[in-house]
């Protein structure tokens, strides 16, 4: 449970990386981004698949870069939702979702199964038998 929140606290940061960082995205504060990280969480987790089924052949043609297009739909979508929350074009959601899905990336690295941040240790290979093992 523990891991949930630290999730939305680490996608309200790339909310607000966004929201600097990109002009046609404006937030509220901290507690306006924490509101629209829990709409496009709800939203990643209902509507995004069934948009990632719908749109297969796009996302297989492109090689999976239209799903930053569905991410863009979705962060507009979560402008409408969250009043305090407000992306000027389709351009900026793309970009923002970008930054977003960096930024999480790079956040939720950190992040193990169980919802602690932990060190993460080289495995060590070896070679035997023709075999690589751990």
């Amino acid at each position: 449970m523990p891991g949930i929140f630290l999730r939305w606290l680490m996608l309200t940061v790339a909310i607000l990386a966004a929201a600097y960082l990109v002009d046609g995205i404006q937030t509220a504060g901290f507690f306006s981004a924490l509101a629209t990280a829990a709409v496009l969480g709800i939203l990643n987790a209902i509507l995004r698949p069934i948009l990632i089924i719908l749109t297969l052949p796009a996302t297989i043609m492109t090689m999976g870069l239209f799903l930053f297009v569905i991410n863009a739909l979705l962060l507009m979508m979560v402008s409408g939702v969250v009043g305090s929350f407000q992306v000027a074009g389709f351009g900026s959601a793309l970009l923002g979702s970008l930054i977003i899905s960096l930024v999480g990336w790079l956040l939720n690295m950190f992040i193990s199964d169980r919802g602690r941040v932990e060190r993460v240790d080289h495995i060590e290979m070896r070679r035997r038998g023709g075999r690589w093992e751990t």
